[in-house]
């Protein structure tokens, strides 16, 4: 049985999935069974625009309006973003008022319930606090700070207030992710005792060439510096620059570590990491880093590697974890993903789970019996033959941002629990954030338990 989920199947089948998810201090139920939630967005530039658009396609039965919209580059992002807000306006009641500073918009735009949050890293400790200090639920991108002192005043500001802060993780919240965790890990325990975990995500060089911006458009000096930029080049580029964001690492490998936490139920005891400013040489953040952390689960040890390139794409981007009996790998990429059953576990076992639809088998594979094993030519090295392949039953056909904003809308109404709660994202910022770390001082970190709790 393969389930495909779209836009409007994939509101009850998460609806079934949010009785499990993780819930943030005082705020489950927070603002009851309002139905027509208010909500603006702080940054409109690449990412926040995608969470826009996300929001957007949920459609009338989502229930908001977008009430304003804020970016400091007025000529260019805020003025696209508000218009096409407003061209919604008699379809959903979307108003898209423009802001350059959001703390003029806080004080203006009285009626608010929620804020997403998409501006640079260094700017999402200030902004979050504020919103929630004037009672509004945030949903906040991800690096959750660009320090862990910011995110520890995140944190601490959510308990204070009791209001929602969802960190955006978004894979926490997608159906495909949800269900190899909760059926192929936890219930049928596929894979055997989890020992090893890969990842990566490798970008080309043309899609890691610095960002420019159309003649005429440039944000006047004095409005940059007010904001935390020098100039345009890294306005546009701020992921590069340290005490802006945090590289690579930070930018696309937080994504995939947090799901290493997550699957598996621990956080790491060590990381080492190699890394360089190898060929991107106007950046102050390594260009390539690869990281290999220590975990001790109740299973046992467990290493984990993970690699982000941006000089050359292959493969893509993929989370792989191997255990004794199977390996999981899954991607956030169009519907990626396969579960391999080592040779040597008896297919009956997973039949089971086979008839129960979990799988699909992938047929037409060679069957290899024992006298073809014993005529083939095999060099030592080789082992067994290769395992055989079962595909996920599971597809998404919505942007990939919109399940977790969805779940963020429906924890505010009191109807889930957040996937990625505060607590979550700090976790996985002191997760991420000390690779770079481990990069300067080219040493192996250790991790106190103490670091991962506030």
């Amino acid at each position: 049985m393969s389930h495909s989920i779209n836009r409007r199947e994939f509101v009850k089948a998460t609806a079934a999935i949010g009785a499990g998810l993780f819930v943030s201090g005082k705020a489950l139920g927070a603002d009851g069974k309002k139905d027509v939630l208010n909500v603006a967005f702080i940054g409109a530039g690449a990412q926040g625009q995608a969470l826009l658009d996300a929001a957007i396609k949920l459609g009338p039965e989502a229930n908001i309006r977008i009430l304003a919209i804020c970016d400091i580059w007025e000529q260019v992002n805020l003025r696209r973003v508000s218009r096409r807000v407003q061209a919604y306006k008699a379809a959903y009641g979307h108003e898209g008022r423009p802001y350059v500073d959001y703390k003029e918009m806080l004080d203006k735009e009285t009626d608010l319930d929620a804020v997403f949050i998409a501006t640079p890293d260094f700017w999402h400790a200030e902004q979050t606090v504020a919103c929630l200090e004037k009672g509004l639920h945030v949903y906040c991108e991800k690096e959750m700070s660009n320090t862990l002192e910011g995110a520890r005043r995140m944190l601490e500001a959510a308990r204070r207030t009791g209001k929602l802060l969802q960190i955006g993780h978004q894979r926490r919240s997608n159906p495909r992710y949800r269900y190899c965790y909760e059926k192929y890990i936890q219930e049928a325990k596929l894979l055997g005792q989890i020992t090893t975990v890969n990842g990566q995500w490798n970008r080309s060089k043309a899609s890691c060439e610095d960002l420019d911006w159309p003649a005429g458009s440039e944000i006047p000096e004095s409005v940059l510096n007010q904001y935390g930029f020098k100039n345009m080049h890294q306005f546009r580029n701020w992921r590069w620059f340290k005490g802006l964001g945090g590289g690579p690492i930070v930018d696309l490998g937080s994504h995939q570590i947090d799901i290493y936490n997550w699957f598996l139920g621990a956080a790491p005891r060590s990381v080492m990491a190699s890394g360089g400013i190898d060929y991107w040489k106007n950046h102050e953040w390594y260009d390539n880093v690869m990281a290999v952390y220590e975990y001790q689960t109740p299973d046992g040890p467990v290493r984990a590697f993970y690699q982000t390139l941006t000089t050359n794409s292959a493969n893509g981007y993929f989370e792989s974890f191997m255990g004794l009996k199977g390996t999981l790998l899954i991607s956030e990429s169009a519907n990626r993903g396969s579960v391999y059953r080592e040779s040597w576990v008896p297919e009956a076992e997973w039949d089971p789970w086979v008839a129960k639809g979990y799988l699909k088998k992938v047929e037409g594979r060679p069957v290899v019996d024992n006298a073809q094993k014993e005529e083939a030519v095999l060099d030592v090295r080789e082992g067994t033959f290769a395992p055989a392949e079962y595909k996920l039953p599971v597809s998404m056909n919505v942007p990939y941002h919109q399940p977790h904003i969805r779940n963020f809308l429906e924890a505010v109404r009191g109807n889930e629990k957040l996937t990625c709660p505060a607590e979550v994202g700090y976790e996985t910022a002191v997760t991420v954030l000390k690779v770079n770390e481990a990069v300067e001082k080219g040493c192996r970190l250790e991790f106190k338990s103490e670091e991962f709790s506030v």
